[in-house]
């Protein structure tokens, strides 16, 4: 759990990047010393440690999930951030008991509108679309909204010749919108399909947990698959298999690490490292733009 100082921070650095369009210097964490345990191994680590990190354990690695606009401010250029459908919200189609309400109360905790955000932008001076879900809103459960705006996103790369970068985290589809959830997947992958066959580069950043209709759909559908140290992707939980077969999975299964020894992945990169690989790799698909052979 997030300290109240964390929260607070992260708040401020969420606001400050879509008010203002651009990516703000780092913060100075003014204050008494905060304390927080890592989830990975337990130890305290001061809050001005996680930050500086960023949010990664520095005596574990642990990756600890950030938000959504925290993540664009440490990878696009600054000044560069141009959000897409930010006032794209969810209704409640099949007026579920409740869900108005939990959703009035998401936004208000995490200043988001959605539990995804999708941006142009420039990354290393190269223009490119971006799109972050945000484990915080509702665990970056995929209903209505959350599609739209990814197949939104996806369209506009594609119309715009533009490379697209998708970092995912999601606990699956979200229960309140049922049938209309799960409509997602097919909507979302069939306009990854048609950007890559007009020829784009699709680079997909899992990051923990992806599970799934998100895992089932675009997020196994890029050209390049990436993800940080330790992120659990798979479509069931480990637990939720181990119950269904009756017998122990491999030590780490579903983790970043034992997916790419299997080849579900291309690269475990670190977040330190996220940006400076993202760079290279769309340099050397040219931009993105070249169509393919």
């Amino acid at each position: 759990m997030e300290t109240r100082f964390s929260q607070r921070r992260q708040r401020l650095l969420d606001l400050k990047v879509r008010r203002e369009g651009q990516i703000p210097a780092p913060a100075r964490l003014a204050g008494p010393a905060v304390f927080e345990q890592c989830p990975g191994c337990g130890e305290p680590v001061p809050q001005t440690q996680w930050a500086r990190g960023p949010y990664v354990c520095p005596r574990c690695g642990y990756h600890r999930p950030i938000g959504g606009y925290l993540r664009l401010s440490q990878l696009l250029d600054p000044g560069t951030f141009r959000e897409l459908d930010g006032t794209l919200t969810s209704g409640n189609p099949l007026d579920f008991p409740g869900y108005e309400q939990k959703l009035a109360s998401a936004r208000r905790s995490t200043g988001l509108a959605e539990g995804v955000v999708s941006a142009k932008g420039k990354l290393c001076g190269i223009p490119l679309v971006m799109v972050v879900m945000d484990s915080r809103f509702f665990m970056g459960s995929m209903g209505v909204a959350v599609g739209e705006k990814v197949t939104r996103a996806v369209e506009t790369a594609r119309k715009a010749k533009l490379p697209l970068v998708i970092f995912t985290a999601s606990g699956g589809a979200r229960m309140q919108e049922g049938i209309l959830s799960l409509m997602q997947m097919a909507k979302t992958a069939q306009a990854i399909q048609k950007f890559q066959d007009a020829g784009g580069l699709y680079i997909t950043v899992m990051t923990h947990p992806t599970t799934g209709g998100v895992t089932a759909s675009f997020a196994s559908l890029g050209d390049i698959a990436l993800a940080e140290p330790g992120a659990l992707s798979g479509f069931a939980g480990p637990r939720v298999i181990e119950q269904t077969i009756g017998e122990k999975l491999p030590e780490g299964f579903q983790r970043a690490e034992y997916l790419l020894e299997h080849g579900f992945l291309d690269a475990v990169v670190p977040r330190d490292r996220m940006k400076e690989t993202l760079c290279s790799i769309l340099r050397l698909h040219g931009k993105g733009g070249a169509a393919r052979g």
